[in-house]
């Protein structure tokens, strides 16, 4: 993108883009040495997870005695469910049901999802798996879109292909190459890099500024990286302290926990770093187009002060996700009692802990990095030029 801030001198453009280059060719060549290739992944259909889900409707409910002894007062309810597709769309299945929990609510005319089995019996083909909700969703993604859109017009609509970009990385490189046993830590950062030059350059433009936070957004995975991969040692934390990590050990063997964790870490500081770059980098931008008689002291100084801010309130952020999406396990750790060190140092809160503060720290290095390079780039672009008048 060309700026409407004023011009950067040749030379540094040339250099930017040819370090930017280097590293788009490291991490074409990284995709390239850690594609996925699907060859002996394991699977968790073994372990009651299906592979093949359809949508159907609730027609009618029933209350009945439970088939089968059951333990204590129990009540059991017989529901018919009509396909709306899969090889037997149009017809009805009926299954029966405990009449409390998630199902008890279950009324006709609800939208679920039933999982198929082809190599069960004719009767037990069929199961309830979920409340169907794409619809929903695809409501609630409409309105996003909309709302980016409206506000960022064109931007937004490039915002929005970044955003494609990005979960098109995450869904066929990062997540297939880390169940074939490629090294998460490694996938991370070179799905990671992927991710902030397509996001970037999408959202923003080819451009000096662009590039600028780009170089400031990889130097600051980098550290997180290498803090990440420190203190999840130090903390010797497994990845085995949830179920899921767990079953994603029986159903792909050669997956490293820990080094999810890792990945994980570097992949979740991302989005909050690449935004910290490109306030950064427009910040100094803008403070050189308002006044081109700042000193690079000055230039300086002022985009640190707005930094600062960002940072304060970015990092609260990041807590209160990470808290936010732990909230049922911090629940259950105060209804048990034990005390603060104790809760802390249990490895779900520990992990959350590390991901936390190492995020945080690439968060507050991106500040100073990405402004010095900005400064560099804007005030070496006027030296030995007279500024304007006025």
């Amino acid at each position: 993108m060309s700026h409407r801030f004023g011009r950067v001198e040749r030379s540094i453009q040339i250099r930017l883009s040819v370090i930017a280059g280097i590293l788009a060719a490291a991490t074409i060549a990284g995709l390239v040495m850690l594609r996925p290739t699907g060859e002996d992944r394991g699977d968790l259909r073994g372990l009651g997870f299906p592979s093949e889900v359809y949508a159907a409707e609730v027609t009618r409910t029933e209350e009945q005695p439970c088939a089968g002894e059951v333990e204590g007062d129990v009540v059991c309810r017989l529901v018919a469910f009509r396909l709306s597709e899969g090889p037997d769309a149009g017809e009805l299945v009926t299954q029966e049901l405990v009449g409390s929990g998630p199902t008890a609510a279950l009324g006709a005319g609800d939208r679920v999802t039933l999982a198929y089995d082809p190599s069960a019996g004719p009767d037990f083909r069929y199961r309830y798996f979920d409340r169907e909700r794409g619809s929903v969703l695809m409501w609630l993604a409409l309105l996003f879109a909309l709302a980016v859109v409206g506000l960022g017009r064109l931007r937004g609509v490039s915002a929005l292909v970044g955003l494609v970009a990005s979960f098109f990385v995450l869904l066929q490189f990062v997540l297939p190459a880390i169940l074939d046993g490629r090294s998460p830590l490694a996938v991370a950062i070179v799905g990671a890099s992927a991710i902030a030059f397509l996001a970037l350059y999408t959202a923003h433009g080819f451009g000096t500024m662009t590039t600028v936070a780009l170089l400031g957004t990889l130097s600051s995975l980098a550290l997180v990286a290498i803090l990440a991969n420190l203190f999840v040692a130090l903390a010797e934390l497994t990845g085995l302290a949830s179920e899921e990590s767990t079953l994603v050990q029986l159903g792909a063997g050669r997956v490293d926990l820990a080094g999810i964790v890792l990945g994980g870490m570097v992949i979740g500081a991302l989005g909050a770093i690449d935004d910290m770059t490109v306030t950064q980098a427009s910040a100094v931008w803008e403070l050189r187009a308002a006044d081109p008689r700042m000193s690079k002291g000055s230039l300086m100084r002022s985009a640190l002060s707005i930094g600062r801010d960002h940072v304060a309130s970015t990092v609260n952020t990041l807590a209160l996700a990470y808290a936010g999406a732990s909230m049922p396990i911090l629940l259950l750790l105060v209804l048990s009692q034990q005390s603060l060190v104790t809760v802390a140092s249990g490895e779900v809160i520990a992990t959350e802990i590390v991901r936390t503060l190492v995020g945080s720290v690439g968060l507050v290095a991106a500040v100073p990095l990405t402004t010095a390079l900005a400064v560099f780039s804007v005030t070496r672009s006027s030296e030995g030029s007279e500024a304007p008048a006025g």
